[in-house]
């Protein structure tokens, strides 16, 4: 049994100055950071996911922008893999699962952004593919979003999704209790 760390989506358009920020972004990508250098020191495969918006009208992870680029803090190495993809789901149309199935990977430990997209359609096509997965709460981050007339908060949209991710799809906890689950 092997397990893996999945960064989604991390890349500059979701920090400050970015097309796209995203409220805690610094926070969640530091906290990855630190699950990055662990999973780097026991040797433990590491998976980035690069987000290319190629859809008409896109306003953000345009390709070839520095905005697209992987956030400085989680720079993959030489010998981490980058899938590119195009879809909120990490598995759609890419070959994570077969990168995954290679490295005989069961568990996977995911950070990333946005909670209510990428990473909810990334984690839950994971558990449909029989990945146990632990989400990490403080290295993920999001933004509020407009419901009618209301705008739901980021903290809250945050939380909703983690909770509903913790029902069925996985574990959710921080970023410090990680070393207990691998």
């Amino acid at each position: 049994m092997s397990t893996a760390l999945l960064l989604i989506d991390i890349q500059n358009d979701y920090f400050p100055g970015g097309k796209m920020e995203l409220e805690g972004s610094p926070e969640a990508a530091t906290k990855a950071a630190k699950v990055l250098a662990m999973f780097r020191e026991r040797d433990l495969p590491v998976f980035h996911i690069r987000h290319d918006s190629v859809n008409e009208g896109a306003t953000f992870f345009l390709p070839g922008t520095s905005g697209a680029e992987i956030h400085g803090d989680v720079l993959p190495t030489a010998d981490e893999v980058v899938i590119t993809k195009h879809y909120p789901n990490s598995f759609r149309e890419t070959d994570l699962l077969d990168h995954l199935k290679a490295a005989g990977v069961t568990k996977l430990v995911v950070a990333g952004m946005m909670t209510h997209m990428c990473v909810d359609a990334g984690v839950r096509a994971a558990a449909d593919f029989g990945f146990e997965c632990a989400v990490l709460s403080d290295a993920t981050a999001t933004c509020a979003l407009p419901f009618g007339d209301t705008e739901i908060p980021a903290a809250h949209v945050h939380g909703s999704f983690l909770a509903a991710l913790g029902m069925a799809y996985g574990t959710v906890m921080e970023a410090d209790e990680v070393t207990g689950w691998i």
